[in-house]
Parts: C-alpha cells; sequence; structure tokens
C-alpha cells in the first residue's frame, strides 16, 4: 500500500513539473478574416538580444492531441522545447496549433480503412481548412517577430507528422527541416519534391497503425533524387515511436544546427 501512495505522489510530482514547463507557453487563438479560428500555444526564447533573429518551430501534434481546450496539444513534445537546459542551449520560438476534434489536419477526414492496406493519402488533395489556418498563423507569426526566415523548421507525429510533409511539399521554400515521426505521404510528391528542405524520418519498425514501410519508402524516394534525408528505425517500437526519437541524442541538436 505504501508503495502504491509513493507511485501516486510521484506521479504528482511529475504533472506538477510538467504543468509548470507548459506555462512557458503563452495561449493565443489565430482567426482569419472569415472568423474561422484555431487555439495555438507560443514558446518565445528567454531571453532576446536586440537585432538578432531566431529560429522557429512549428510543431503539428498527432490525433491524440485534439480538442479545443488549448492544452493538449502539448502532451507529447511541449517539453522538449521549454524544460530549462533545452530552451538555454536552443532558443527559438516555437508554436503548436490545435486541430479541432474530430478533424484531421492533412485530409478533410481520417481514411476510413486507416493505413494498412493502400495508401490512402492522394498525391493532388487540396489543402485542408485546418492547414489553411495553420499556414497562415505562421505567417502572422513571421511577420511578427524577430525570426530567421532562413531557420523555419517543421515537425509532427503521426496524424501531424503526415501534416508535416504536406506542408513541406506544398510550400517547398519555406521550411528549412523537416521532421516526420511515425507518419506517411503519398510517395510521388517525395519523388517530384523540388525544395531544398532536409528531411529526418523516425518510425517504429512494428508500428500497427501507420506501417514502417511509409517513412522507408519515402526516405529511398528522396535520396534517389538526390535530397538531403536521413531515416531513423527503432527496433522494437511501436506507433508512439515520439518517445525514443525526442530522446534521441542529436534530436534538437540536428534541427538546429
Amino acid at each position: 500500500m505504501k508503495n502504491r501512495y509513493l507511485i501516486i505522489f510521484i506521479i504528482f510530482l511529475y504533472s506538477i513539473s510538467i504543468s509548470a514547463q507548459n506555462e512557458a507557453y503563452t495561449k493565443g487563438v489565430y482567426v482569419d478574416k472569415q472568423k474561422n479560428s484555431m487555439p495555438y500555444r507560443f514558446l518565445q526564447p528567454k531571453k532576446m538580444e536586440k537585432d538578432k533573429k531566431y529560429p522557429l518551430v512549428l510543431f503539428l501534434h498527432g490525433a491524440g492531441e485534439r480538442g479545443n481546450d488549448n492544452e493538449s496539444q502539448l502532451r507529447n513534445g511541449g517539453t522538449v522545447f521549454s524544460n530549462p537546459v533545452n530552451r538555454d542551449k536552443y532558443p527559438c520560438f516555437v508554436l503548436f496549433p490545435q486541430c479541432p476534434e474530430g478533424a484531421y489536419w492533412p485530409l478533410e477526414k481520417r481514411p476510413e480503412k486507416g493505413y494498412k492496406s493502400d495508401n490512402p493519402l492522394p498525391k493532388d488533395a487540396p489543402i485542408t481548412s485546418h492547414l489553411r489556418l495553420v499556414k497562415e498563423l505562421l505567417d502572422e507569426t513571421l511577420a511578427t517577430y524577430p525570426i530567421d526566415p532562413k531557420r523555419v523548421y517543421i515537425m509532427g507525429i503521426s496524424m501531424g507528422a503526415i501534416a508535416t510533409l504536406d506542408m513541406v511539399y506544398r510550400f517547398p521554400d519555406t521550411f528549412a527541416k523537416a521532421v516526420s515521426i511515425c507518419g506517411a505521404t503519398n510517395i510521388e510528391r517525395m519523388r517530384e519534391f523540388k525544395g531544398k528542405t532536409k528531411f529526418r524520418f523516425y518510425h517504429g519498425d512494428i508500428d500497427d497503425v501507420i506501417p514502417v514501410t511509409y517513412s522507408r519508402e519515402a526516405y529511398e524516394a528522396l535520396k534517389s533524387t538526390g535530397k538531403k534525408v536521413e531515416y531513423i528505425e527503432f527496433y522494437g517500437a511501436n506507433h508512439n515511436a515520439w518517445h525514443p526519437a525526442f530522446n534521441t541524442k542529436d534530436f534538437l541538436e540536428w534541427s538546429f544546427r
């Protein structure tokens, strides 16, 4: 019984620590001209030097963090940037927009048959209303803050990784680097990609939601056309490959160098 209470107490302290780190992110709601809105969280460098420009990371969350609470999107990945060591070592701006409950970043709705059979991602689908709002929010942020336009990075997990690759394809001159964790894409898009974005893919080899073949094929497609791309596969990891990805020794180092 004592051990049980100890575990509960440790979890309580951990949740307090995470909450405190997430408080570093301010809350905002982007509203477009048609009154469509999207909640987001925003992290700024602790100290900004005059006339200096900083990198920006756009992070797109997975399906499990959808909603309108403006909290859940930080559940996986928020403290990667806000923990005190990384915040001192990698001063940057970070955007975490939130996709509505029941919606889907890269498509109007989640594919009914999922990702285990045929690739459900069309090559020429129009941009979704949700990603359009993300791009407008990004553009407004770039115009407002001292951000280096040559150091704009995008990353995402699961649904957000699919959206990451969608955004890079649609806006090939915007992102210097892209990180896809357990994501998927239309392979023809990767073969045709003309931008200079550097890619890194992470995937678990026993992923039972989005099979690992999606990242393997995307890596091969980009590599075949001479693009700068890296791939890291986790042996024995299922869909939540973001846990080992975030703990990769050079996860942030690669992103910011």
